[in-house]
């Protein structure tokens, strides 16, 4: 399998009386054929798998914020936030 950042050349050249348009068509089959177009629209959203001690620091922090809220409302400070009704 090809790695991510290797280079994939498609080359097309215009032939005698042929229009542009046939030779984008023809372009656009080779890059298709060759596999670049999924490649791309595959790694178009790709994210990085976070490590387990940003994972871990990322659910104590929404931890201790939960805490601090239900703290909140025991305390009468702010009021309990029930959510939407769809």
């Amino acid at each position: 399998m090809l790695s991510r950042h290797m280079a994939i050349n498609v080359q097309v050249e215009k032939n005698n009386n042929e229009s542009s348009a046939n030779v984008i068509r023809r372009f656009t089959k080779r890059m298709q054929g060759a596999g670049i177009v999924p490649k791309v629209r595959a790694g178009r959203y790709f994210t990085r798998i976070k490590s387990n001690n940003v994972q871990r620091t990322a659910k104590l922090k929404k931890l201790i914020k939960s805490v601090n809220y239900e703290k909140q409302v025991k305390l009468g400070k702010i009021q309990e936030f029930k959510g939407r009704r769809r």
